[in-house]
C-alpha cells in the first residue's frame, strides 16, 4: 500500500509539472504573439511629420516602394505625383509585401490596394490603407 501511495504522489507531482510546463508555454506563446503584433503598428502622421521617408528618384512611376523601418509605402501613380500610405494592412496587421501593376499587395491574405489612393481592390481587407500627406522637398518625399 505504501508503494501505491508513493506512486500516486509521484504521479500527482508529474501532472503538476505538466500543468506548470503547459501554462509556462502558453505565457511564452502569448508574449511572442504580442511582440509580433506590436512590431507591426502603423506610424501616425504626427510621428512622421517633417521626416523624409523616401527619395523621389527611388520611387518608380506607376509603382512604389515599401520602407519597412517606417512602415510606409510610397507610390508614384503618375509622373511627379507622390502618395504615401501605411504599409500595415488593415485586415490583420501584416506588412504589405510588394507594389506591382498599380497595386499594393499584402502577402498574408491577398488584399490589394490602389497605388493612387490606397483603396481596396481585393479583399479580405475592408478598409483602405491610411494615407499620409506628403510633398517633394529637395528631391525627398517628406510627410507634411
Amino acid at each position: 500500500m505504501g508503494d501505491n501511495m508513493t506512486g500516486g504522489a509521484v504521479e500527482a507531482g508529474a501532472v503538476g509539472r505538466r500543468v506548470v510546463l503547459c501554462g509556462g508555454a502558453a505565457v511564452v506563446g502569448a508574449t511572442a504573439l504580442a511582440g509580433c503584433a506590436s512590431g507591426n503598428e502603423e506610424k501616425s502622421a504626427a510621428d512622421l511629420k517633417g521626416k523624409e521617408i523616401a527619395k523621389a528618384a527611388d520611387v518608380p512611376v506607376g509603382g512604389g516602394k515599401i520602407y519597412g523601418d517606417e512602415k510606409v509605402v510610397v507610390t508614384q501613380p503618375s509622373q511627379g505625383s507622390f502618395k504615401a500610405f501605411t504599409a500595415v494592412c488593415p485586415h490583420q496587421g501584416c506588412t504589405v509585401g510588394s507594389v506591382a501593376n498599380g497595386q499594393i499587395k499584402c502577402p498574408c491574405h491577398g488584399s490589394e490596394f490602389k497605388i493612387a489612393d490606397g483603396s481596396v481592390t481585393k479583399g479580405p481587407a475592408a478598409q483602405p490603407l491610411k494615407e499620409y500627406p506628403v510633398q517633394v522637398q529637395n528631391g525627398g518625399i517628406v510627410v507634411t
